[in-house]
């Protein structure tokens, strides 16, 4: 069940790979090379801080399958369909919300500490998104420029810790951990929610300070 979670998870990644390369006005082989960075770049550089040899997609031919299978059928629909309003986000979403789990579960197995398990889930969910942004042109990263991405990520890999040290199933603790990865950035993608930026807080302290000289205080 959490290896289709998984396949899920890296589907969604390489759907978004091809979509920001047909922004990017990229050719078919971009598109796939971008599936690919946005598929395995995450689980990639946890295997390699935790020291796991050979890395997971490396042994793992149903994987590499669905990404090149997701990929060509991502590239199919958008010869004959109009880009749908949004789906790159859609999609990214429920890329982060899986793949941030399985590295929560992946740290877990391996015996890290719970800040280390953390933190990790928010590298195995993020760095697919830097990756694929990067080589697209597109900078700042999505990362840089919505706070409740990596924020989302970091709920769900506390979430899962959490409900793991509980003794909940594993099956049941990553769905619904994904499920508050996935709630968490939609809603902040659909409620324009961010966290207040530095600017804004020298602004509205300006203005109280305003305020307050003008009534006399």
């Amino acid at each position: 069940m959490l290896h289709m979670l998984y396949l899920v998870g890296v589907s969604a990644f390489a759907a978004s790979g091809v979509l920001a390369a047909y922004r990017a006005d990229m050719d078919p082989f971009g598109g796939l090379v971008l599936a690919f960075a946005a598929s395995i770049s995450g689980g990639t550089l946890r295997d390699l801080i935790l020291n796991r040899h050979p890395l997971y997609w490396t042994h793992d031919w149903v994987l590499l399958t669905v990404i090149i299978c997701v990929g060509v059928a991502t590239m199919v629909y958008l010869h004959f369909w109009s880009l749908p309003r949004r789906s790159l986000l859609v999609v990214d979403a429920i890329g982060l919300a899986v793949v941030t789990v399985i590295g929560a579960r992946a740290a877990i197995s391996a015996g890290a500490t719970p800040l280390a398990v953390v933190i990790l889930s928010v590298l195995t969910g993020v760095t697919g998104e830097v990756v694929r942004d990067v080589l697209c042109g597109e900078f700042p990263p999505l990362l840089l420029r919505e706070d409740v991405y990596a924020i989302a990520a970091l709920a769900g890999g506390a979430c899962y810790l959490g409900l793991h040290h509980l003794g909940t199933g594993a099956t049941p603790a990553a769905v619904v951990s994904a499920g508050v990865v996935f709630a968490l950035r939609m809603g902040a993608v659909y409620f324009g929610l961010h966290l207040p930026r530095p600017q804004q807080l020298r602004a509205g302290d300006w203005r109280l300070k305003n305020r307050d000289r003008g009534s006399g205080r």
